[in-house]
């Protein structure tokens, strides 16, 4: 299974782009797209930015990936 998290892109510099995902950030690949722009949400997997998602969606992702990771910790 693979997971793409969204992320918000704080930087770009060519093809190499900083995201910010809850104040960690991280430096990914953004070959893979010619729209994105500082401010957009990306989904990131494997370090690439592999699609630009709007911020509503990024937000109901971002919410069950919050709610998938309460109830782990509750459960271990």
């Amino acid at each position: 299974m693979c997971l793409a998290i969204p992320s918000r892109i704080v930087d770009i510099q060519g093809d190499v782009g900083t995201i910010d995902l809850e104040g960690v950030t991280r430096i990914i690949n953004m070959a893979l797209l010619d729209n994105a722009r500082i401010g957009d949400y990306v989904l990131v997997h494997a370090g690439f930015a592999i699609s630009v998602i709007d911020e509503v969606e990024a937000a109901v992702s971002l919410d069950y990936i919050r709610e998938l990771v309460e109830a782990s910790l509750e459960d271990g």
